[in-house]
């Protein structure tokens, strides 16, 4: 993204004279930062547009990156593929693309379409939409930071490995290593497995890179692992620079890690295709299980999928987007950049796939014995598998590569949420001094991410994702969506788009918004809290009561800012308790001269749009 001074493109205004503009001059006037006076039948109408000066992306190009790069993240790499095969295999694509088109895109549609009309970030926002549930914005900010406590933690992951490839042999090669047990054997020799066995690239992840023996779970989670402390930093500076600057240093940015992971699926997925077990891997990826269909299970997993892959609620979306032109047609990027997601977690199956294939052909074993999910499945097997190919060191540095910038991508745009959110919300204070404001973030975040990088961090991982935005960011996205469309209205929001794009959003799209997506969120949030204990499955560890408690109040913490606000609004808000609810929800700013202005335009060139005001008719 590039804004700023000199090169960049500016929006918005404020200050310079009054001036006056003759009829059907009004669209220029829309574009327009100086207080505007509209004149026509000897009558003037002052018209101020009341926005600062706010940077745009330089090009479309880069705000497309941007979202996409943030949608696709780790999770399309390793999770759709393993739920996909598990669900049913290729029909599980239906109750996927059912819950895209009804639950997942109309959610995404949304927060890109507030972002560019309100041009804000997450906290501002509210201000404009219902004032009283400012605290869901706190509450996506406070998220975005404990996911920024883990999820950089397992790009260091990506980065040791890396380093570690840069050798001769790869290190999980053979069990010749200081870390290796008794028990490590070589996948390859056959003769030699038993039911104890463990491969050396497993003992290399845990052993090695974790050191997880040496910490007693939770209880004794042990010192400070220093090579991964120091990788973490690395990719926290990464970070940094690709954000300091806002849209002009992340602009540059995203053109390599929105780019390189797609030359890089490609290679892998031409010599995947190559090796001798591939075709069954693929058979297996695809086959219909028809009968899976029926199971609850099946479409409560396609809709998580969905949401966790497109990340709304996150406020990166809002951010991004606000620096977006007023006119952008956000409609069509909604649907490209979600297209591109699902086509994108579609062709991961395939690479992966097809290497689980290569591996089950060569231990004589089935798929589903050498498949799994989440960090075994890039941190294991699919190690292990290039260990075992022609050329395996290439291969590694390109596979960890694709990792790193995936996850760089995604914790750029989590970042990049509270960072607009807090400086559109306190300019004087941050948004003047950028800079600095995004080095000390960056600096606390690094600090608070210290304990996932000792012995038992991957423990401390998993309950983080698990209470940290695991459960509560379903709850928040759905109180957002409530707000739009029942207490901010689906008729204004609908009248908001069409000033933007020139047409009205359809009965699909507004009816998605007030009860489908909302009735989406709410069943994914419950199952999420019924069924806890299976996000946290794996391995044998079992969690001490006090981490599960520690949990919740995790989940809690970002939860409470929604009602901890609204209560503090209205005990602010002068009059009688109906008149402070009243006023508590009523917008601050409900109608911006910047959209009056367009409105005009729209209207001057045969547009028109409608009645304004809130209200849920659909």
């Amino acid at each position: 993204m590039v804004m700023g001074e000199g090169d960049g493109d500016m929006e918005g205004g404020g200050g310079g004279n009054d001036e006056c503009v003759e009829d059907g001059d009004e669209e220029l006037v829309a574009m327009m930062g100086s207080p505007t006076t509209f004149c026509g039948n000897n009558k003037c109408k002052k018209i101020r547009r009341p926005l600062p000066p706010r940077e745009t992306w330089k090009k479309k190009i880069e705000f497309l990156l941007a979202v996409v790069g943030f949608a696709v993240d780790l999770g399309n790499v390793w999770r759709f593929p393993y739920i996909c095969y598990q669900n049913g295999g290729g029909a599980f694509l239906i109750p996927y693309v059912v819950m895209l088109v009804f639950g997942g895109l109309p959610l995404f549609y949304m927060e890109l379409a507030l972002g560019q009309f309100h041009r804000c970030g997450c906290l501002t926002v509210w201000k404009k939409i219902c004032p009283a549930l400012k605290g869901v914005g706190y509450a996506i900010c406070l998220i975005d930071m404990y996911m920024g406590m883990y999820y950089n933690t397992v790009i260091s992951w990506a980065l040791y490995y890396l380093f570690s490839s840069m050798r001769s042999e790869l290190p999980w090669t053979s069990c010749d290593n200081p870390w290796n047990t008794l028990n490590c054997t070589p996948v390859t020799n056959l003769s030699a497995l038993t039911n104890v066995s463990t491969s050396p690239a497993k003992e290399f992840f845990e052993r090695s890179v974790l050191e997880q023996h040496r910490a007693d779970g939770l209880d004794r989670i042990g010192p400070i692992k220093w090579s991964l402390a120091l990788c973490l930093l690395a990719v926290f500076l990464l970070v940094y620079f690709s954000l300091w600057k806002g849209v002009r240093s992340t602009g540059m940015a995203v053109w390599v890690t929105s780019l390189a992971p797609y030359v890089v699926l490609f290679m892998l997925l031409f010599q995947g295709i190559s090796l001798p077990g591939a075709g069954e891997g693929i058979r297996y990826y695809l086959t219909p299980q028809w009968h899976k269909l029926v199971n609850t299970k099946v479409w409560i997993d396609a809709a998580s999928q969905v949401f966790f892959s497109l990340g709304p609620g996150f406020g990166t979306l809002l951010a991004l987007s606000s620096y977006n032109k007023f006119n952008n047609n956000c409609y069509w990027d909604a649907i490209l950049t979600s297209s591109i997601n699902f086509l994108t977690s579609f062709l991961a199956g395939f690479v992966i796939f097809t290497m689980l294939g290569y591996m089950a052909h060569v231990q004589n074993k089935s798929i589903s014995e050498v498949g799994t999910e989440g960090p075994g499945l890039v941190f294991i097997v699919y190690p292990e598998a290039i260990a075992m190919m022609t050329g395996s060191v290439m291969w590694a540095l390109i596979f960890f590569l694709l990792l790193i910038t995936l996850g760089l991508d995604s914790t750029f745009g989590g970042l990049e949420a509270i960072i607009t959110g807090l400086c559109d919300e306190y300019p004087n204070v941050l948004k003047r001094h950028r800079e600095l404001f995004v080095a000390g973030l960056v600096a606390v975040i690094y600090i608070l991410s210290l304990p996932t990088t000792t012995y038992g961090g991957v423990y401390l991982i998993t309950l983080l994702n698990v209470f940290g935005p695991g459960i509560a960011i379903l709850f928040v996205v759905f109180v957002e969506a409530a707000a739009v469309c029942w207490v901010y209205g689906v008729d204004r929001f609908a009248n908001d788009i069409e000033m933007m794009i020139g047409h009205r959003p359809g009965m699909f799209w507004r009816l998605c918004w007030c009860y489908i997506s909302p009735a989406f969120l709410l069943i994914i949030f419950v199952f999420s809290i019924l069924g806890y204990k299976d996000m946290m499955a794996g391995g044998s560890y079992v969690y001490p009561d006090w981490s599960i408690n520690l949990g919740w109040l995790m989940t809690a913490s970002s939860i409470s800012c929604i009602p901890a606000y609204f209560i503090y609004k209205v005990c602010k808000t002068p009059g009688s308790f109906i008149q402070r609810i009243r006023l508590a929800m009523k917008p601050e700013d409900p109608e911006p001269d910047d959209r009056g202005i367009v409105a005009i335009a729209s209207a001057a060139h045969g547009g028109g749009s409608g009645g304004g005001g809130g209200g849920t008719h659909v």
